[in-house]
């Protein structure tokens, strides 16, 4: 017998589905470059934004979305392996590999901020660093990329395995909150805090990040020392 508990907040699904559906298309604008480069950056700049609300959203958000909740500590990584850890939201080995997928992709937003093509694309921060250095960003920046598309195709084995081997539907709850877990596990596990989704605390998640998509995208660039030269610099003069 199974009982269905709300799992997910709304919140923390629009981040899970806006980040994948913005990682495909960063992927594909970049592999066919030309025009489309500079929705690359615009993307880029979007992915941030969603970083910066989940990391907002891992302390403000309801109970399960909260990093407390599912950090893999030592303790729990080692009840997981010797098989009696019991929970309902992320297991220890599938934190891991969300702590994996957001650093690893905040690595790519970071380093594509400074990032440069020499042709025409050049990221929001490239003129606060020196041209080598931002040379060398922008290979970290490709070279991070197969490190991520490694993550994500594990991701997706992983949700293949649970779904065909576990018999666990890990999609299901990402698209509708709920999840269905047996009667003997919900009364086993100690109860959590109650974190419910609160409008305030989201609304303030939501001011903070798309304060520092404007700073990034042009608010902060009038800080730039190039820009600033260029405005302050006189007009030439003509005979």
């Amino acid at each position: 017998m199974k009982v269905t508990i709300h799992i997910w907040d709304l919140p923390h699904r629009l981040f899970h589905w806006l980040l994948a559906v913005s990682v495909a298309a960063s992927y594909i604008t970049a592999t066919i470059g030309g025009a489309l480069i500079d929705w690359h950056g615009r993307l880029g700049i979007f992915i941030l934004g969603l970083l910066v609300f989940r990391i907002l959203w891992g302390f403000m958000g309801s109970t399960h979305s909260r990093f407390s909740t599912f950090f893999p500590t030592f303790s729990r990584l080692t009840a997981y392996l010797k098989g009696s850890w019991q929970g309902i939201g992320h297991n220890p080995l599938g934190a891991l590999s969300v702590i994996a997928l957001l650093g690893t992709v905040a690595i790519q937003v970071g380093t594509g901020l400074f990032a440069n093509d020499d042709i025409a694309f050049e990221g929001p921060f490239f003129d606060f660093v020196d041209k080598s250095f931002s040379n060398k960003l922008t290979s970290w920046h490709s070279t991070t990329f197969y490190v991520l598309l490694a993550f994500v195709v594990l991701h997706i084995v992983a949700i293949i395995f649970y779904r065909w081997v576990k018999k666990t539907n890990l999609v299901k709850p990402m698209l509708t909150g709920k999840k269905e877990i047996p009667v003997a596990l919900a009364e086993s596990i100690a109860p959590l805090p109650d974190q419910s989704f609160n409008a305030l605390r989201f609304i303030l998640s939501l001011i903070i990040s798309c304060t520092v998509v404007w700073g990034v995208s042009g608010g902060l660039s009038q800080l730039s020392p190039a820009q600033a030269a260029q405005q302050t610099a006189p007009p030439p003069s003509s005979f």
